[in-house]
């Protein structure tokens, strides 16, 4: 190496937390840290290279290096994928045309991410971006598997990642599952059985109730559930199905304003209405082209869908669960309601942390970016834990921004910030302080030693 890659690596994650830009503006904005670095551009894309050589060595050692400073919770594991866009128009390498998430016409390239039980990053991989999202799990869940020297726990994931080849998967040696299911997307004989208002649990208790005459002000928290054992495709698992009066009336507030929204584009201008998505206002609103009797009609004709309104309520509240665990439902709904911590991973990356656009072209540097994205989240993860999750993720980035300092030539430092509750909770969790009047340079050189360790 020409280069200190450690200063490089250290650089472009902190920049990432405080300044995300493009390497160019990480290059300068290295210049801000009272910690000076000596790196040139060009050092940094051919940093970025072996970052991406060398991601699977690096992950592993995040994993076994993070429990030194915290417990993990890898008998719960949360994934899920999503995908970055790029400002380009032509696809290669892993940049290619998929399905985006945020409906941009961009090539894209997709990560998947495992979380532990806890909400810290395990592991990530990225793939092109028109791969089947289902492909994904397996591969990187062998990786954890040999590289990360656990071979117990529980894969959690949301219906669109359960195929029935990766729920067999982790029905072998110690492994289980636990995903989410499409009610609308069960059986006949299973539907039925999960719509009949009769025979319903709360845990706990051994009566049934019919959900159909429950007294609303009474049961307005509760959860109510079915379960059942199936066996299809040669697996045998559970499906779990609960119902909840305060989700069913969530449901139907959400609708009721997706109708009236409906109508509003009815009474203004229905002709300008496109095609409408599955969960898209238009979806309630119907063109009749010809007459009841099968006559062409001179013009088209908009009014609401009240069919597909009434065939939407009917699965108002309900929820279903497929696992392979015999514990109990509310074990198992426990442990399924934290999948929204990995949505917040992505939220993270995408909108503090920046990871997208990627102007990136070269594969191996489209990998060395999104690594550092994945390091910076494990450390803003194990920060946000330090503090006790007191405080969100945009707060706390904006008070370590401007956490910032004059500088005394070869005396010290004076800090230009305001002391506030972050800054004490800071200090007093990493055991030293900077809000002095003036910071000996001795002291702060004490400070920098302390984030070698």
């Amino acid at each position: 190496f020409t280069f200190d890659l450690n200063e490089i690596l250290s650089r472009l994650l902190y920049a990432r937390i405080l300044y995300p830009s493009s390497k160019r503006a990480t290059h300068e904005h290295a210049g801000k840290f009272i910690e000076q670095s000596s790196f040139d551009l060009h050092h940094v894309y051919r940093a970025l290279e072996i970052i991406a050589k060398e991601t699977d060595f690096i992950q592993s050692q995040l994993y076994a290096n993070s429990l030194k400073v915290a417990k993990r919770n890898t008998g719960i594991l949360y994934y899920d994928c999503t995908n970055y866009f790029f400002e380009i128009e032509q696809e290669d390498g892993l940049r290619q045309y998929g399905y985006s998430k945020e409906h941009r016409p961009n090539p894209i390239v997709q990560m998947g991410l495992f979380m532990d039980g806890d909400g810290m990053p395990l592991a990530f991989n990225i793939n092109k971006g028109n791969t089947n999202e289902q492909v994904t799990l397996r591969p990187l869940e062998e990786q954890i598997l040999q590289d990360f020297n656990l071979s117990k726990f529980v894969v959690c994931t949301d219906a669109g990642l359960a195929s029935t080849t990766n729920r067999k998967f982790n029905d072998r040696g110690q492994r289980a599952f636990i995903t989410t299911q499409s009610i609308k997307k069960l059986k006949r004989h299973l539907l039925q059985w999960t719509l009949d208002p009769q025979g319903w649990h709360l845990p706990d208790k051994e009566e049934t109730y019919d959900i159909s005459a429950l007294n609303e002000e009474v049961f307005k928290d509760s959860i109510f559930f079915k379960e059942r054992w199936v066996n299809e495709n040669g697996l045998e698992q559970k499906l779990i199905v609960t119902f909840s009066l305060k989700y069913r009336n969530y449901q139907r507030s959400i609708r009721q304003g997706q109708v009236d929204r409906a109508q509003k584009a009815l009474d203004l201008n229905p002709t300008k209405i496109k095609k409408a998505g599955p969960n898209d206002y238009k979806r309630f609103i119907q063109k009749m082209t010809c007459t009841e009797q099968g006559e062409v009609a001179t013009k088209e004709i908009y009014s609401l869908n009240k069919e597909v309104i009434e065939a939407e309520e009917v699965f108002d509240g309900f929820y279903g669960i497929c696992t392979n665990l015999e514990d109990e439902v509310s074990e198992i709904i426990k442990i399924n309601s934290r999948r929204w911590e990995i949505e917040e991973c992505f939220r993270i990356m995408k909108s503090e942390f920046k990871a997208r656009p990627v102007f990136l072209s070269r594969n191996d540097r489209i990998i060395a970016h999104f690594t550092t994205c994945f390091i910076s989240l494990i450390m803003y993860r194990l920060l946000e834990k330090k503090l006790g999750d007191k405080y969100t993720c945009g707060e706390t980035i904006k008070q370590l921004r401007e956490m910032n300092f004059f500088e005394i030539d070869k005396e010290g430092f004076i800090p230009s910030y305001t002391r506030t509750d972050f800054t004490d909770d800071l200090h007093e969790v990493f055991g030293f302080r900077t809000d002095y009047q003036i910071l000996k340079l001795s002291d702060m050189k004490k400070i920098q030693k302390l984030t070698k360790r």
